[in-house]
């Protein structure tokens, strides 16, 4: 199922994202969006971590799915953070490079695992 790069990845991009939140708070005294990213960043790891023990393989997908739409959302809010001034270009590519990379990797996952699945419907 899901490989340990991508846990890896995840989970140090979700360590990553309680870091900035308490940059976002303390450093920049911005506690809304500030949450909003907390929550989408550490969830994609969550879901991540809640497929490796999915039922069947469209729980597998479904799961990797609801990842990679947090993945989406925590790079929407880094976007605004951005537009807005609130953080500076350096901040916004770090993060924004380690969050594209995850939605790389899951979409790839993704993709792969409906066509192994259509593959194996097709050779019944």
């Amino acid at each position: 199922m899901v490989g340990n790069t991508l846990h890896d990845k995840s989970l140090s991009f979700a360590v990553r994202t309680v870091n900035f939140y308490n940059f976002l708070c303390d450093q920049k005294k911005e506690f809304v969006i500030s949450k909003q990213i907390l929550r989408s960043g550490t969830s994609i790891g969550a879901n991540i971590r809640e497929s490796k023990n999915a039922e069947s393989d469209s729980d597998y997908v479904h799961k990797l799915s609801i990842a990679l739409k947090e993945a989406d959302e925590t790079q929407y809010w880094l976007e605004v953070l951005s537009l807005s001034n609130i953080i500076e270009e350096k901040e916004y590519s770090s993060m924004n490079n380690d969050v594209k990379e995850l939605i790389a990797l899951l979409t790839s996952i993704i993709k792969n695992k409906k066509q192994n699945t259509i593959n194996q419907k097709r050779e019944k």
